[in-house]
């Protein structure tokens, strides 16, 4: 079945390359496509381009399409090009004649955004709730572990007295910053356009507020030809958001990945979490972190991939937007797995209590020497120099009692006001009026 069929059989070859992998990614499209049919048939009824009967007789039988979707017994048959298709066959056939009026004041160029927008505006809450418990397991670990001295690095050479409550909580802070991306997405996504049709509007007086409400966008995009352009717009910046906690993600997996290693020694994974060698008896392999890091690269050239394919497109529509689908549903997949599995395995890791009191390290309290010279009055420059020359002929003796007290530092981590931020955070994603306005419209 083609919407668009005009009596004339497209070349076999030809059809399977242009519907591509629709069929596949297309279910997962399915319930929001239903969605939008819902809201859709409403407003229809509402400017009288269908009667209150026909709504009622459409919209029950949408509901039940729905409730198989739910039960996983939707499927797009054989010969049917996409979800907007299908869900049209099921209701002629269901409902006779009645079910081709639901096409009326749309196209499936905004079917297919509003069904995009409402599973991104999905997906982000799924993120969102990621990265919090991320976070939360992350802010926890910086509270356990917040006496615990770790070396410091700069150009990998020792520097200055860390801590494993710096480092834990160094990447929850940095979530909070990611968070604020994916809000901005947010606020792209949640936005309807659903009735601008194939990029022009219609000649029927369609309700594009009504329909706004019912799906709980917070507003429309107004003009219809900026709708359409909407269209890669949308799944490109929720990608530079994923982008984001890929980039913090995966830097944490470095971390563990050398911090793990024998010449460091400052974590240890259970061995349950590792992987063996196949010819090295000795071998536990930080696999996992190793996974994370490489699909967390992967995830950070999404958002590329997906401009790639809008590079050099003009306004309108064209049929390259449809691989965008098989660019971003994939990255939201992988995501959530990088984000489950770094929240089980930040959890597990095993901190070393001694890692910092190996000889090597003495160096880097060299600082803590040379301010405790500036409080008894040493010009710090003299300072400098004069521990300089200790290190230099080795009389050196390190004071690994660390008083950093400022906020932010081993001292005063601040967890609680981090904590705040990422409260403050959460609390702009009004995920509540868009799930109230969903329940509402499956309400029979």
């Amino acid at each position: 079945m083609k919407l668009w069929d005009k009596g004339f059989d497209t070349d076999k070859f030809i059809e399977e390359f242009t519907v591509g992998r629709d069929r596949e990614l297309d279910i997962f499209l399915a319930p929001w496509d239903v969605l939008g049919s819902l809201a859709h048939i409403r407003m229809l009824e509402s400017i009288d381009l269908l009667t209150k009967e026909e709504y009622e007789v459409l919209s029950a039988e949408l509901r039940n399409i729905y409730a198989e979707i739910g039960r996983g017994e939707f499927v797009i048959e054989d010969g049917v090009e996409d979800v907007h298709s299908q869900v049209e066959l099921l209701l002629t056939r269901r409902l006779g004649d009645m079910g081709k009026k639901i096409h009326s004041g749309r196209s499936r160029n905004d079917q297919v955004l509003v069904d995009m927008k409402l599973l991104l505006r999905d997906r982000i809450r799924g993120l969102v709730e990621g990265v919090e418990r991320l976070f939360d397991t992350l802010q926890r670990r910086s509270e356990e572990c917040k006496d615990v001295l770790l070396p410091g690095y700069t150009h990998l050479q020792v520097a200055m007295p860390s801590s494993f409550g710096l480092w834990f909580g160094a990447y929850a802070e940095s979530l909070v910053d990611d968070l604020s991306m994916l809000y901005g997405a947010y606020c792209g996504v949640n936005r309807n356009p659903l009735g601008s049709a194939a990029g022009y509007g219609s000649s029927f007086p369609l309700d594009r507020t009504k329909t706004t409400k019912l799906l709980g966008f917070e507003s429309m995009n107004y003009n219809v030809v900026s709708a359409q352009m909407s269209r890669g717009k949308a799944e490109r910046n929720v990608a530079y958001a994923i982008s984001a906690v890929a980039a913090t993600v995966g830097r944490f997996a470095m971390d563990a990945c050398l911090y793990n290693s024998q010449n460091f020694g400052f974590v240890r994974l259970p061995q349950e979490c590792t992987t063996g060698s196949s010819i090295m008896p000795h071998k536990k392999n930080p696999d996992v972190f190793e996974l994370i890091r490489g699909k967390c690269n992967m995830l950070q050239a999404t958002s590329q991939q997906i401009g790639s394919v809008m590079t050099n497109l003009p306004s309108g529509y064209f049929r390259d937007m449809q691989l965008i689908k098989e660019i971003i549903l994939p990255a939201l997949d992988m995501m959530d797995d990088v984000l489950r599995m770094t929240e089980y395995i930040a959890a597990r890791i095993e901190v070393n209590p001694e890692a910092a009191a190996d000889a090597k390290y003495d160096a880097m309290f060299s600082v803590e020497r040379v301010n405790q010279l500036v409080q008894q009055g040493v010009p710090f420059r003299d300072a400098y120099k004069q521990v300089g020359a200790e290190i230099a002929d080795g009389s050196f003796v390190a004071d690994r009692a660390v008083a950093h007290t400022h906020e932010g530092s081993i001292g005063n981590l601040c967890n609680k006001e981090i904590a705040e931020l990422m409260k403050k955070r959460i609390k702009e994603f009004d995920f509540s009026t868009a799930d109230k306005a969903i329940a509402k419209l499956l309400d029979r």
